[in-house]
C-alpha cells in the first residue's frame, strides 16, 4: 500500500469552517495522530476520510481499494449480541473462535464475552468495540478517541494491543483522532495538528 494523500481539503457547515486548507500524507507503515482542541474538525477529517461526507473542497488519493475499519467516538455496537458476536459479525470466519477469545481475554473482557453488550459497563463497550475495529480486516485504521472513559491502565493495556495488533501489519497505515498528548505519543510515529 502507497500513502494515503489529502490535498488542500476544506469543509464547512452551515456557513463555519470546520476544516481549511488542509494536507497531510499518511504513510504506510505508520500510526498517524491528529490532535486538535475539541470541535476543530478531527471527527469531520474522520469522516471524510471514510466516505461518510464529501468535502466542499480538495481530494483524498489513495484510498481506492482499501479495506477500512473504524472506531468511532460512540461504540456503535449490536447492544442485543455480545461482545464475541460483535467481533464475529466483522471478522466472518476468517479468525477461529479461540482467537477471538484471546483477543478479548488480552482486553480483560473474558468473564464477559458472551454477555450482551447491554450488560456491559461503558469501559467494557469501549474495548468492545476498539477489539472489533483491530480484529476486522483492514488496509486503513482510523480511531476516533479510541481510548476515552478507560482507566490509566486499562488504557495502556489497549494501547499496547493497538500496537501489537498494528505491528503485524507493515503494509497498513493507521490515524489516530485524540487529544491526549500522551496517547500521540505512545503509539504514533508523526503527529499532525490541526
Amino acid at each position: 500500500m502507497t500513502s494515503i494523500v489529502a490535498d488542500h481539503i476544506c469543509k464547512s457547515y452551515s456557513g463555519k469552517q470546520v476544516l481549511k486548507d488542509l494536507s497531510f500524507s499518511l504513510p504506510s507503515g505508520q500510526i498517524t495522530a491528529v490532535m486538535a482542541p475539541s470541535g476543530a474538525g478531527k471527527t469531520t477529517l474522520l469522516r471524510l476520510l471514510l466516505g461518510l461526507e464529501e468535502a466542499d473542497s480538495g481530494s483524498v488519493r489513495g484510498l481506492d481499494g482499501l479495506r477500512l475499519s473504524a472506531v468511532f467516538q460512540e461504540d456503535r455496537l449490536c447492544e442485543n449480541l455480545s461482545a464475541f458476536s460483535n467481533i464475529r459479525l466483522v471478522t466472518g470466519r476468517q479468525l477461529s473462535r479461540q482467537a477471538i477469545l484471546d483477543a478479548l481475554n488480552a482486553l480483560g473482557l473474558s468473564a464477559d464475552a458472551l454477555k450482551p453488550v447491554r450488560e456491559l459497563s461503558g469501559g467494557q463497550r469501549r474495548r468492545a468495540a476498539l477489539l472489533r475495529a483491530l480484529l476486522a480486516p483492514w488496509d486503513f485504521l482510523l480511531l476516533d478517541e479510541p481510548f476515552k472513559g478507560l482507566d490509566a491502565e486499562t488504557r495502556r493495556t489497549a494501547m499496547d494491543y493497538v500496537r501489537f495488533c498494528f505491528g503485524r501489519r507493515s503494509d497498513a497505515c493507521a490515524l489516530l483522532v485524540t487529544h491526549d498528548r500522551t496517547e500521540a505519543d505512545y503509539l504514533a510515529d508523526q503527529i499532525i495538528s490541526i
